[in-house]
């Protein structure tokens, strides 16, 4: 496809992608005192006695002008499947400037991320996530949870389902692999060296791991390419087309796993980008909602 057809179809996924308004959360709780440490609940809208909780982490490239408000309309589309919902928030980088708050001009860059403060933030959401579920979600089933992630999103789910192969001195390690039905990481910065090669999202991994002078320090504790095998069931949706992380990156943490000696499946979509994975008006969310599903049940 010509380069100017292939920017224009990605902005339109994009566009498609933020036009749904968001919903609001049946329930919402706090798992630390900063203000971005809560986790919205979304109900399952099923008459269901107990449904699968399905964990999202959003994407955004780890940049706090991006926050968990964009994936609503998605979180929503899998409660009418009849999934139960946590959508988790974390603390990101740079200043808060939302998207659509930079008045049609390119709005600067900020810092991807905050180390530790990110990765903080995510370990201590997923352990306390099974008793604030209890709680806000009494129909959430906690022995059937799945990890989803998008874009940056995935990266954290990715390396949360991965928390027990940490290096022995990270203080995120945890003794025993997370209770999870499995993980599926959307379009997942999945291989963080492949990614800072290509400058996925404006160089943000660098950005995210402290730039050049801590890269290689931090890379063991972050990147989920380093952190295998988990012995858990992923599966990564990748669109072909994608033109913010591209395949090459889902394809070399696939490549690693199998090194490894594991087997990670890979969904890869012919003629998708990067947002129409959670656009619930596009085919390709529904293609992720059954690959949920086949872990979830």
């Amino acid at each position: 496809m010509p380069e100017d057809a292939s920017a224009a179809r990605a902005a339109a996924e994009e566009e498609s992608a933020f036009s749904h308004p968001p919903v609001d959360p049946d329930a919402s709780a706090p798992y630390g005192d900063h203000p971005d440490q809560v986790i919205d609940f979304y109900a399952p809208r099923t008459d269901a006695a107990s449904a699968p909780l399905v964990v999202l982490l959003h994407g955004g490239a780890w940049r706090a002008r991006y926050d968990r408000r964009h994936i609503t309309p998605f979180a929503d589309f899998l409660a009418r499947r009849g999934f139960a919902v946590a959508n988790v928030e974390y603390r990101r980088g740079g200043p808060d400037i939302p998207a659509q708050n930079t008045g049609g001009e390119p709005a600067p860059v900020p810092p991807a991320g905050r180390w530790p403060e990110t990765f903080d933030d995510v370990a201590a959401a997923l352990d306390a996530l099974p008793e604030l579920a209890r709680e806000a979600l009494p129909s959430a089933d906690a022995r059937r949870i799945v990890l989803t992630g998008h874009s940056a999103g995935g990266h954290l789910a990715l390396w949360a389902a991965a928390r027990h192969v940490l290096p022995a001195d990270s203080p995120w390690r945890t003794d025993r692999p997370a209770p999870l039905r499995g993980v599926v990481a959307l379009a997942p910065i999945a291989d963080l060296g492949v990614a800072e090669k290509l400058e996925v999202c404006g160089g943000a991994v660098g950005q995210l791991l402290g730039g050049q002078t801590s890269f290689a320090e931090r890379l063991p504790h972050a990147d989920p390419a380093l952190l295998l095998p988990t012995g858990i069931a992923t599966t990564l949706v990748q669109g072909r087309t994608d033109r913010d992380v591209p395949y090459e990156v889902a394809e070399s943490f696939a490549d690693a796993a199998a090194r490894a000696g594991e087997v990670v499946g890979v969904t890869l979509l012919e003629d998708v980008g990067h947002f129409p994975l959670i656009d619930p008006a596009a085919d390709a969310a529904a293609v992720v909602a059954e690959e949920i599903t086949q872990l979830a049940f």
